[in-house]
C-alpha cells in the first residue's frame, strides 16, 4: 500500500463529496438525531475497523460522530483509508432506513 499524493487525493475526496482533507488526515462529521443514535453508529464503524484491521480516530460530539483517517503504515493518506470512507458512508446510509 502506498501513499497517495495530493492530486491523487483531491481527486478521490470529489467522489466521496462529504469527506475532506485536513493534515495529514481525511475527515467526515456524521450527524444524528442523539447520543444513542451516534454511538449505534460508533459500534458499527468499530466492528468493521476490526474486521478491516484499520482503525480511524473517532470524536464524539453528542450527536455527532467525526472520523478522521490515515494510514500510519505509509505515514499518510491511503487507498485504504478512501475504501474505509466508502464503507462509513454506507453504515451511515444504512443507519438512517
Amino acid at each position: 500500500m502506498a501513499r497517495l499524493n495530493a492530486k491523487q487525493i483531491t481527486a478521490k475526496l470529489a467522489v466521496l463529496s462529504e469527506w475532506t482533507k485536513s493534515g495529514g488526515v481525511i475527515q467526515r462529521t456524521f450527524a444524528f438525531a442523539d447520543f444513542v443514535q451516534a454511538m449505534r453508529f460508533v459500534d458499527k464503524v468499530a466492528a468493521e475497523a476490526e474486521r478491516v484491521q484499520h482503525h480511524p480516530d473517532i470524536m464524539v460530539r453528542y450527536s455527532k460522530v467525526t472520523l478522521a483517517l490515515s494510514t500510519h503504515d505509509v505515514g499518510g493518506i491511503s487507498e485504504k483509508d478512501f475504501d474505509f470512507a466508502t464503507c462509513a458512508d454506507a453504515l451511515f446510509a444504512a443507519s438512517a432506513k
